[in-house]
């Protein structure tokens, strides 16, 4: 008789803890992405300023700042028009704040369409979008995401 009742006590307390919530939904679900415009200049140090907004499936957006800088082989103005940058899984809209490393490397003339592939911790960022810069060129540096 002590086994059953121990056994259904077992098998109730199993199940109240999977119906727990976030017990069924642990982990990143969200998928997040990112309309931008960067503009700025580069001599040897990189650095450009930005705006845009951060949408993610479940609905909610945001707008935000950008603040890209770094160093390296590099002259000349930079724009990115149409600028898309796609998050892997968060939890949260928030995770996406913050500042992502990168490295690029691009050996373009007047028009180009890069892609950067940048990491923050456990987020990684991939950005595309259409550029106009007059420079060939490799740089390294960092891209910065506040909420505007």
């Amino acid at each position: 008789m002590r086994r059953i009742v121990l056994s259904a006590v077992l098998m109730i307390s199993g199940a109240v803890f999977a119906q727990t919530p976030g017990a069924a939904h642990a982990g990143p679900h969200l998928k997040c992405t990112m309309t931008f415009r960067l503009s700025g200049w580069s001599a040897f140090f990189k650095a450009a300023d930005g705006a845009g907004t951060v949408r993610c499936s479940n609905g909610q957006s945001m707008d935000v700042k950008l603040r890209a800088r770094g160093g390296g082989l590099s002259v000349g103005e930079s724009t990115v028009d149409d600028g898309l940058g796609e998050f892997s899984a968060v939890e949260s809209i928030d995770e996406v704040l913050g500042t992502y490393a990168a490295a690029e490397a691009r050996a373009d003339a007047v028009k180009s369409a890069a892609r950067r592939m940048m990491r923050k911790g456990e987020v990684s960022l991939a950005l595309t979008g259409n550029g106009r810069r007059p420079d060939p060129g490799v740089a390294f540096g960092k891209l910065s995401i506040t909420r505007s």
